[in-house]
């Protein structure tokens, strides 16, 4: 907020005090704010020192504010039917007006619609990142495994090779199939995908291959299979581990032969599919315990891909966490929740046995039932966890930098001049913590 009056100042710190709020005098100190704060939104008196009673300063401001931040929303603070500086302000590119002196409600109105105009806008810049330059769509990471992971992906995506995804539940495998697919020159023919674990076994054969007409009581069409409706593109297996033996050996056939014949047909049908196959269950030790082929095993998994569960995955939670709140604020049509501090370090510490899918689980609840303007650790029902003791002095100290470095880039949205203040260091310092523990 840009106001020389200190007695303002206070009343406005007052009256939104469930914003972040800074305060800059004069068009110096704004122009400083906004290169270290970059803030979202800021609301700009036009009669500013050395010459409060015109508006050449204010207007100045304006527009060197949206030459460095063109996204930033200004809102133009004018006198009482001072229409002709308001009109005038808009046309120079600020968002909004409003006079002195102001309304609290009616201006906190005008503050929120400014930042889901700014949320919505930095949400398309980001899809529209997304879509021209990195296709691993819904993978949200800043973990140097998950990025070599999602790099491995690409260069699997256009081959044809049959591979299989292995990783805990919620780890995102459905995600990354999807993005083998989509990246590959099948990408305009079907991603069919089918759950091993979820289909009754009596039922599966029928799923996978298709039937004819009177091939069992109730065939009163003829049906096509999963995998030949896939034909041309990608077959997703999930939970590859549950398929009963007798299947096992039919797809192993239909892996050899890439044909296939539906239950109560005689007729061989070439199917031209990728396959990929996913699971959660160790195979090596079914396959030592006799509940998985062993030549199945090394047909599907020509490229096995192991995804890291999300304990494992430096700083992802919180920035998974963040993005969920602002997705459920925005489909629950709740004002925007920050993550306490309280909640942030129970997110760091929890173990996420569900992974990703628990953690969504989790915000979803706590931004429906959250009071106020903030989710604690309480909306989230978690509670602090015990890390391993460590005594190396020069490991507590790498390890607290870094994770201070997690916390913070998290909780200002990667904003490094943010985040350098807030940990009260030079943007070069920030820049050297980042290179050193492979987070950039």
């Amino acid at each position: 907020m840009v106001e020389d009056d200190p007695g303002l100042q206070k009343q406005m710190k007052w009256s939104f005090e469930r914003y972040d709020v800074h305060f800059a005098s004069n068009r110096e100190e704004a122009i400083a704010q906004l290169r270290r704060l970059e803030p979202k939104v800021v609301t700009l008196d036009l009669g500013l020192p050395p010459d409060q009673d015109s508006t050449s300063e204010g207007f100045k401001t304006l527009q060197e504010m949206l030459t460095l931040q063109p996204a930033t929303k200004v809102i133009a603070v004018t006198g009482q039917n001072d229409r002709a500086n308001a009109v005038r302000a808009i046309g120079f590119g600020a968002y909004d007006f409003f006079s002195k002196p102001f309304e609290p409600d009616i201006l906190s109105l005008a503050l929120e619609r400014a930042f889901r105009v700014a949320d919505l806008e930095a949400e398309n810049r980001r899809l529209a990142m997304t879509q021209s330059a990195a296709p691993l769509q819904g993978i949200l990471t800043r973990d140097p495994g998950m990025f070599k992971l999602c790099r491995q992906i690409e260069r699997l995506a256009p081959t044809n090779a049959t591979v299989l995804l292995h990783g805990e539940s919620g780890t995102g495998k459905e995600l990354l199939a999807k993005a083998l697919h989509d990246l590959s020159t099948r990408k305009d023919k079907r991603f069919v995908a089918i759950n091993c674990a979820a289909i009754p076994d009596t039922l599966l054969e029928s799923e996978l291959f298709g039937y004819e007409k009177g091939a069992f009581t109730g065939a009163v069409k003829q049906t096509p299979g999963k995998i030949e409706v896939a034909d041309g593109g990608t077959l997703f297996l999930d939970e590859i581990g549950d398929l009963p033996l007798p299947l096992q050996a039919k797809l192993l056939r239909f892996l050899q032969e890439r044909v296939i014949e539906r239950i109560g047909g005689r007729q061989e049908i070439a199917v031209d599919v990728r396959v990929v196959c996913a699971t959660h269950r160790n195979l090596r030790e079914l396959i030592a315990q006799g509940g998985f082929r062993e030549d199945l095993f090394y047909r599907l998994g020509e490229i096995i891909v192991s995804i890291p569960p999300l304990r494992e995955r430096a700083g992802d939670a919180i920035l998974v966490a963040n993005a969920f709140v602002n997705r459920f604020c925005l489909e629950n049509k709740r004002d925007r929740l920050i993550l306490r501090e309280d909640a942030l370090d129970a997110i760091q510490n929890h173990r996420w046995p569900g992974n990703v899918r628990e953690l969504e689980n989790c915000v979803k609840r706590a931004v429906i039932m959250a009071d106020g303007a903030s989710i604690t650790a309480d909306d989230l029902g978690l509670a602090g966890a015990d890390s391993e003791m460590i005594f190396n002095l020069r490991q507590v100290r790498d390890e607290a930098e870094k994770q201070a470095v997690l916390k913070v880039m998290a909780y200002c949205d990667n904003n490094i001049a943010k985040a350098s203040e807030l940990l009260g260091i030079s943007r070069p310092t920030m820049y050297d913590l980042l290179n050193r523990f492979g987070l950039r």
